[in-house]
Parts: C-alpha cells; structure tokens; sequence
C-alpha cells in the first residue's frame, strides 16, 4: 500500500474520531441535564466506553495486558484517564452554556498547542519534532479561528432544564433542582 494513501487513510480515521466529539459533548450534555448533575453523566458515559471496549476487546482477541508493567509505569502514564474525565466534565458544563463550535474551537486550540509542545519537547516519550513555520502558521490560523468564533458567538444562554425540571414544570408544579 502506498503511504500517501495511508496517510490519507489515517487523516481520514483522525477527521471521522473529530466529528464524533461534538456529538459526544451534545450527548453528554443531554445526559448530565437527565441525571441532574454532570458528574453522575461523566460516569455513566465512562462506564459505557467501558461496555463498548469489551466487546472489541475481545473481538480482536487482544493479548491479555502485561500487569506487571504498571508499577514501572511513569507516573504520567495515568494521565489519559484523569484527562478523559476532565475532558467529559468539562464538555458537560460548558456545551450547553457556550454551545458546541465555542467548546469545539477551544479544546482545539488547546489540543494544538499542547500539541506542538508534546512534539517539540518529545514528551511522554513522543519523538521530537521540529516545529516549522508551516505548522506556527497553521495552529496561529486556528487560533484565529478560535478568537473569532468567540467574539461573533452570542452571549451566553442558561443552560436547558433537565428532563427532571421539565416534567416538574409541564405537571403545573414549579420545582427546580439546585
């Protein structure tokens, strides 16, 4: 197989995993409303990454894990879990207070500066990159965008009522969970 063509492939996975994430932070958002509080939906949509895992785990009959390897694990290898509950938490707070592109065109952001520092530096045993004018162009273009995107994005709304909140309200008892 030819490696422009992976290359393309690969992009093409990465783009498909992006588009997903607005979707994610909107579920996540709907689900946080339902259950009240966003951190009992961060749970919930842990424990259903977890269910959906298992299955392709076993799917592709992965070797089991070398266990014996975590405790000579640097203390940085953990970070992906902390970051993904993060990550959740905060898109279920913010989505439905800033809405979806705000929340997007941040962590993008955030992403590609993190990024190139990660590339820069060669962190988490990532290779070192340099980093080019092409690429100082291109995260200052999403930068651009970010900033832009917030300024002509409208005032921030209150977030929707949950489910709970709704059918309180539509049964002609007023009552709001705090």
């Amino acid at each position: 197989m030819n490696s422009s063509f992976t290359l393309v492939m690969l992009a093409a996975v990465a783009v498909i995993a992006g588009a997903l994430v607005p979707f994610q932070a909107g579920s996540n958002a709907e689900l946080g409303r339902a259950l009240g509080h966003p951190l009992w939906a961060t749970l919930v949509s842990l424990i259903v990454s977890i269910l959906v895992v298992i299955p392709i785990v076993l799917a592709m009959q992965a070797p089991l894990p070398a266990l014996g390897v975590i405790k000579h694990l640097p203390a940085w290898a953990w970070l992906g879990g902390v970051a993904g509950a993060i990550y959740i938490s905060s898109a279920l707070i913010l989505v439905p207070r800033v809405g979806a592109t705000s929340f997007i065109v941040c962590v993008i952001a955030g992403q590609l500066i993190t990024s190139l520092l990660l590339d820069y530096h060669g962190w988490m045993n990532l290779p070192e990159r340099e980093i080019s004018i092409g690429r100082m162009v291109g995260v200052t273009l999403v930068l651009v965008g970010m900033v832009t995107v917030q300024w002509f994005s409208p005032a921030v709304a209150p977030p929707h009522q949950n489910a709970t909140q709704v059918a309180t309200k539509n049964s002609g008892v007023v009552k709001s969970k705090g």
